[in-house]
């Protein structure tokens, strides 16, 4: 298997290499190849002992997504009312109203 692997120097006398996307598979060492070299290591070892698999998961369904999400669960609930075109141009000339007053203060 192939790994990318993330080398970071953070002082001069330090290496410090991470597995990119294992965030807890990191190895320390004083030159570069040092730190790949404990982190291959350290991976040898973790595979001994388990594995990598693939799961699937369910992605949420429409309806728990309503339940979780306020804005989803309301979305389109004006659309067959006849007075929401109204009310839109109301909130209009409100806001205008309202941003016109703080302009002049």
């Amino acid at each position: 298997m192939q790994y990318q692997v993330f080398v970071q120097n953070p002082t001069d006398r330090n290496f410090m290499a991470s597995v990119v996307g294992l965030p807890n598979v990191t190895a320390n060492g004083i030159t570069e190849k040092e730190a790949i070299d404990r982190l291959k290591d350290i991976l040898d070892a973790q595979f001994k002992n388990g594995k990598l698999v693939t799961i699937d998961i369910d992605v949420l369904s429409e309806k728990s997504l309503e339940k979780s999400d306020p804005w989803i669960a309301n979305a389109g609930i004006f659309k067959d009312d006849p007075t929401f075109d109204d009310f839109l141009a109301e909130m209009k000339a409100y806001r205008h109203e309202v941003d016109a007053a703080e302009v002049n203060r």
